[in-house]
């Protein structure tokens, strides 16, 4: 096992570069994995790559094995799988999933990591931390049966939100989004499509994920009297004008936040580890290859991120290959 890895790290906004790292010895509850797929959370982590985080978030924004602070020099990350090199038995082998920064490998403690279940594929997997914010949305939302539902915002985790919602039996479920090429992805989810100007009205429950004040503001306007529009979007350090005139308070409309650091009150005795647990279990299903729409090596990192970050480079997920060695 080697003992130098090799991480991205944010150098400085709108910047990044990969560096050699140093790996320490293991401790004995701990697992050394080698990483063979990792995702961008592209919302969350342009922000950071841009230097967006606001100073008021630095702490309530830390990844859960960040590196550095914000806004840079900052290791940041949160969706990546890979084999289990060392550690305790019933690990060593199996493919894992953790919420750790883009790292050939790494060591964490037995606990930090999630088994990846045999049907599911380890290219798929990157997608666990998505899944399960899309897990704690519904768990706040509680949608029910044959509601008129709209997801507002079609990157990876209103195309996830969507994925969950179509299974509510007899919901009529609407992605709505401007880029007209959603709707490919729109109908391997099982879901329909909608332009904003084109999406239909009378929501029983919108969620929000476009971190844009039009979407935000069209969600609202989708909703039928005492409709809920739950936001997701985080808009880092970014002012949010919201349109709470005309028939705002009329119509008896509520908005209220998600936000997936705090596992739902409704949920609460599930905990974090069994939300994730029931995210791998939905990632079985192949619908979700439909978010992983990128995949590039590793080592390309530092020039995608500029892209993703301007908006010339399209992708739901980028998913990004490992060295194998």
């Amino acid at each position: 096992m080697g003992r130098t890895a090799h991480a991205f790290w944010v150098s400085a906004p709108g910047a990044g570069e990969i560096r050699a790292v140093e790996l320490p010895e293991p401790g004995p509850a701990d697992v050394v994995v080698r990483t063979t797929y990792s995702g961008v959370s592209r919302g969350t982590e342009t922000l950071v790559f841009r230097g967006e985080v606001p100073p008021s978030q630095y702490t309530a924004m830390r990844a859960p094995f960040q590196d550095g602070e914000f806004p840079a020099p900052v290791k940041y990350g949160y969706l990546a799988v890979g084999v289990v090199e060392h550690g305790p038995p019933d690990l060593v082998g199996r493919r894992v999933f953790c919420l750790y920064p883009h790292q050939t490998r790494f060591i964490v403690p037995a606990s930090a990591v999630t088994p990846v279940p045999d049907d599911v594929p380890a290219a798929r997997a990157v997608l666990a931390g998505t899944v399960e914010t899309a897990v704690n949305a519904l768990w706040d939302a509680a949608p029910l049966v044959g509601d008129r539902i709209a997801v507002v915002g079609g990157g990876m985790v209103g195309c996830s939100v969507a994925a969950l919602l179509a299974g509510v039996p007899g919901a009529r479920v609407e992605l709505v989004d401007p880029d007209p090429q959603r709707a490919e992805v729109a109908a391997r989810l099982g879901v329909r499509f909608a332009t904003p100007e084109a999406a239909t009205g009378d929501c029983d429950l919108v969620v929000h994920a476009s971190a844009t004040d039009a979407g935000l503001a069209r969600s609202l306007e989708l909703l039928a009297p005492e409709g809920e529009v739950v936001e997701l979007s985080w808009y880092g350090d970014r002012p949010v004008r919201v349109p709470l005139g005309e028939a705002f308070h009329a119509r008896r409309l509520t908005i209220r936040s998600s936000q997936v650091g705090t596992v739902s009150p409704r949920r609460a005795r599930r905990g974090y580890a069994g939300r994730m647990a029931v995210a791998m279990r939905l990632l079985a299903d192949p619908r979700f290859d439909a978010l992983v729409t990128s995949e590039h090596a590793f080592e390309e990192l530092p020039a995608l991120l500029p892209r993703l970050a301007d908006g010339t480079l399209h992708a739901l997920c980028l998913r990004l290959r490992h060295p194998t060695a």
